[in-house]
């Protein structure tokens, strides 16, 4: 990997991502490009000057000049920042995703280490249960049987600016309609919140094991939806107007659920304990990872902190 000079004439680097290497190599006309995108992970744009006093034509040159890297096909560590184009310009405030944790506490929030704990067969989440006084669902996801704990993962997504009242209607060109759902597929599934509803369908899976989902609001009703409430309710993330949210669960892989392979391989052993109610813990084997969620209009992405637990 290197970096591109930039200084001169504009150059053009383009490269396939793995996945678009493997469809061309099969050799069957399918391969088609019909979307691209565009964005600005090396860039800095606090780089653009204006009191340049050498006049307006300077006032990006910096921002123009920086050197930019190399094309690489590695999909998983490229266009983090991608960018968007939205036919106005009077838009002040950019819509982002957020957590919220505040929905629900008991329900939509993180354990109090900071994760998500997916317990992955019935006797981690009996153990999980059973190791906390107060609240011990809070941030435990039951990875063999979703459906038997009310536990969620929930972003919010609209404009989180508290000079515009949520009342107001989130701009069409600012609402979320689809969101792409990324994670390691060796660990685990996208489940629907709704008890009964089908698991979420893989739409490809690349050639790191990544696994991703495409939940639409037109077709996904279980994940996404449109926020409702458009008070300063306490129990929502977002401060300004609101658009959707994408609610789901995460089921356990068979292999973490049958296997201490992955735990052996990639996992460590560690005492898990609430620091809310000090409790004494339980020890078990983890795998830390993270589900990365973008929204598909806007490029805007959050990571969410899971770690896969399996009672020792």
């Amino acid at each position: 990997m290197g970096f591109l000079d930039n200084s001169g004439d504009i150059i053009l680097d383009a490269v396939l991502t793995d996945t678009g290497r493997m469809r061309l190599a099969r050799g069957d006309g399918s391969f088609k490009i019909v979307k691209f995108a565009l964005g600005g992970d090396e860039i800095n744009y606090e780089l653009y000057d204006k009191t340049d006093s050498r006049g307006s034509a300077y006032y990006d040159l910096a921002v123009l000049q920086t050197p930019i890297l190399e094309a690489f096909t590695d999909n998983a560590a490229s266009m983090k920042s991608k960018l968007i184009s939205i036919p106005r310009n009077n838009i002040l405030y950019l819509p982002m995703l957020k957590l919220n944790e505040v929905f629900d506490t008991t329900a939509t929030a993180k354990h109090s280490t900071g994760f998500f704990l997916i317990a992955v067969d019935a006797d981690s989440q009996t153990e999980l249960n059973n190791t906390f006084a107060g609240d011990p669902q809070q941030g435990i996801l039951f990875g063999e049987t979703p459906a038997s704990n009310a536990n969620r993962i929930r972003i919010d997504q609209g404009l989180d600016a508290a000079e515009i009242a949520p009342s107001r209607t989130l701009d069409p060109l600012l609402v979320e309609t689809q969101y792409m759902i990324e994670m390691d597929n060796r660990l685990g599934h996208i489940v629907a919140a709704k008890e009964g509803a089908p698991r979420a369908s893989i739409s490809f899976v690349d050639d790191d094991n990544i696994a991703s989902y495409y939940l639409s609001r037109g077709t996904d009703r279980e994940y996404v939806t449109a926020i409702k409430d458009t008070t300063k309710s306490l129990n929502q993330a977002i401060q300004g107007p609101r658009g959707t949210k994408i609610v789901f669960r995460v089921g356990a892989s068979l292999e973490l659920n049958t296997s201490t392979y992955l735990f052996d391989t990639i996992g460590t052993t560690e005492t898990i304990a609430d620091t809310v109610t000090a409790s004494l813990g339980a020890s078990f084997q983890t795998i830390k990872s993270t589900i990365r969620v973008t929204g598909v209009n806007t490029g805007y992405r959050i990571d969410v902190p899971v770690k896969y637990c399996k009672k020792v």
